[in-house]
């Protein structure tokens, strides 16, 4: 089954800065590139961290806020940190998220949501900076037509389950998939229906799929019997 990994999907052509690079040229960098963030990269192009819009409007935050309250004070303690920084090493979020290349964009999505980010430095084995993958990216799969889904759902079943092409019948309607056809044991069609499930832009799956041998209720069988012998 084709899989889709953090290489495919990723901005290869990515915006950095270093830790002594300054507000106004953080600031000028996003607005021209139309980026939320940046890596912090070493002169290796080793991620630092990351500097992005809201750490940058901490200075606006801070600027006429006094907290009174001893809880309060606590918790600007770090945002009046960020709002005296005047370079991307004292602004940056650190230590920073990073994925590798060889990840599948399942396990982006899921890194992105356990470390509440957006966007995610990519880097090769030697830990260099090689692009970034944003929620965008993967949202973008989402955008593909019923026509691509459709041609894909089929080149998976058909390469990664030796089917023939007329075997299953696959549409395509609004990215929900419907699987029509007979199979030849119940395992097969529970597969298929997993690999449809996994291939992106896919939003759902209708299982309309039979088969000849209930090998799932054999398997059951034979495990009772086992357990009585």
């Amino acid at each position: 089954m084709r899989r889709w990994y953090v290489s495919d999907v990723m901005t290869r052509d990515v915006a950095t800065v270093t830790g002594g690079t300054g507000y106004k040229e953080i600031a000028d960098l996003l607005v021209h590139r139309s980026v939320s963030a940046v890596p912090v990269v070493d002169e290796d192009r080793h991620v630092l961290g990351v500097v992005s819009e809201a750490d940058l409007l901490a200075k606006l935050e801070y600027a006429d806020r006094m907290p009174r309250h001893p809880l309060a004070l606590r918790r600007a303690r770090a945002g009046r940190r960020k709002a005296s920084g005047d370079t991307a090493a004292e602004l940056m979020s650190a230590p920073p998220v990073v994925i590798g290349t060889g990840a599948t964009v399942a396990q982006a999505a899921r890194l992105m949501d356990a470390a509440r980010v957006k966007r995610l430095p990519v880097v090769d084995e030697q830990e260099h900076l090689v692009g970034v993958v944003a929620r965008r990216d993967l949202v973008r799969l989402y955008t593909r037509t019923d026509e691509q889904i459709r041609v894909t759902v089929v080149t998976n079943l058909v390469t990664g389950l030796w089917l023939e092409p007329e075997a299953v019948q696959v549409s395509v309607r609004a990215g929900v998939v419907t699987l029509r056809g007979r199979m030849d044991r119940r395992t097969t069609a529970a597969i298929a229906v997993n690999f449809t499930v996994a291939t992106p832009g896919v939003v759902d799956v209708v299982d309309e799929l039979s088969w000849d041998v209930d090998d799932g209720e054999l398997a059951r069988s034979h495990r009772h019997g086992a357990v009585h012998h």
